[in-house]
């Protein structure tokens, strides 16, 4: 027996309603409280009638008893609020705390359920029974999992936010450059942001070229000699700036090629970030006070000078020459993992449900996503239409379906009854 499916029951009250303590007092649930994910009791906030009393506070759950001494609850003063103890079996009765057995107070059903569904061999373990359930059910779900994942992300961002003394456009910047690079080179891209700041770019923006150089002089890549004009000026300006600033190169070794398509290499990455950044002053107040996703899609329509026509490296000339331009796909990614994040966690922060609604209608607004996971929950039945839903089941996926959280999740409540 796992406590998560004494959480399951209790949480769902899915218990018999003639329960008692093992003192023999009769226990009416009247609130089972609120599940607690930091220190402390399982529940807190609960209300439940013992004998002829009403009792508020907290509520333990374990497998066996004896888990309570296990655990050294016995001497956490944070546990001095429990009224009642759950548990599945009854191994010791050295507490003084009033306590329910739950052995026979339930309908084994479920638990057999909550098994076969733990030793499926599905991609996920409701995998061939997903695709029965209701839109609405899965829709509701979905909406849920969204906010989720966005909460989730503010407290990333706010951590972000008060290393950069709450400086907003600075912040915005490194989660630009962290979804810039795509996920193989995304680490690579945030250390760059970290080690060449906003400000000092855009004390910069009247001489493109040296944004360019020092973009990639503290990326690493000028540090070699050149036969061609643009690289060599790029490497004689970083050299003065580098000296006058102070400013970091990163090892070369940090960027990944390998099994990019060429119009993703870090190099031309790097280039187009540069140019945005070079032609867009105060970019997150732009895109905060903006209420047209296209009008944000504008920002990054970009591109690149001559010399990328038939370039993809420095000192390397293409036979294949075209224009380096961020096709929509590339800058929806973009609007998905920096953009909308920051919006809602401005929101959120300040209060301000508008920012947050329009975050999310942004993700709405943009196609669904094509990845390995959502093709499979397509094959199972769950066509998702639009980036919002994508990237609520991704998060699903993650962080419920890959860890097996099932009772946690809604989804499995309804498929439990099958």
């Amino acid at each position: 027996m796992k406590e998560e499916f004494i959480y399951y029951l209790w949480e769902n009250r899915l218990l018999s309603l003639d329960l008692e303590t093992t003192d023999g007092e009769e226990i009416k649930i009247i609130s089972v409280g609120n599940r607690n994910y930091n220190s402390g009791a399982d529940f807190i906030n609960a209300r439940i009638k013992i004998g002829g009393a009403l009792w508020a506070g907290q509520v333990e759950i374990h497998s066996r008893a004896s888990d309570w001494f296990k655990h050294n609850h016995h001497l956490d003063d944070s546990y001095n609020n429990v009224i009642l103890h759950v548990v599945y079996e009854y191994d010791t009765n050295n507490l003084n705390i009033p306590t329910l057995i739950i052995k026979d107070k339930f309908d084994t059903s479920l638990f057999h359920n909550y098994n076969r569904f733990l030793s499926s061999r599905n991609w996920i373990p409701c995998g061939d029974l997903i695709g029965g359930v209701q839109d609405f059910t899965i829709i509701s779900w979905l909406d849920r999992m969204l906010v989720e994942h966005l909460e989730n992300e503010c407290k990333d961002l706010d951590n972000k936010l008060r290393s950069n003394h709450y400086d907003w456009e600075q912040t915005f910047y490194q989660r630009l450059m962290r979804y810039f690079g795509l996920k193989v080179n995304n680490e690579s891209f945030e250390y760059l942001s970290r080690i060449l700041p906003l400000n000092l770019l855009l004390r910069h923006r009247d001489n493109k070229l040296y944004i360019e150089s020092m973009f990639f002089g503290c990326a690493g890549f000028l540090e070699k000699e050149f036969d061609e004009e643009y690289p060599s000026l790029l490497k004689r300006d970083f050299s003065m700036l580098k000296a006058k600033f102070g400013l970091k190169v990163m090892p070369i070794s940090n960027w990944k090629f390998l099994r990019l398509r060429p119009p993703n290499f870090p190099t031309i990455r790097i280039a187009q970030i540069a140019k945005i950044i070079t032609i867009n002053e105060n970019m997150f107040s732009k895109i905060r006070d903006s209420n047209d996703l296209e009008d944000i899609r504008q920002l990054f329509n970009i591109e690149l000078d001559s010399y990328w026509d038939n370039h993809f490296q420095f000192n390397k000339t293409s036979k294949e020459e075209r224009r380096k331009i961020l096709g929509k796909t590339a800058i929806d990614l973009i609007i998905i993992n920096a953009i909308v994040p920051m919006l809602f966690h401005y929101g959120h922060s300040h209060s301000l449900e508008s920012y947050k609604e329009k975050a999310m209608s942004y993700l709405e607004q943009i196609e669904a996503e094509d990845n390995i996971i959502i093709r499979n929950f397509r094959e199972s039945g769950i066509i998702l239409h639009n980036a919002f839903q994508t990237q609520a089941i991704m998060y699903m996926h993650k962080y419920y379906c890959k860890r097996r959280r099932c009772l946690e999740c809604r989804i499995y409540h309804i498929l439990s009854k099958y």
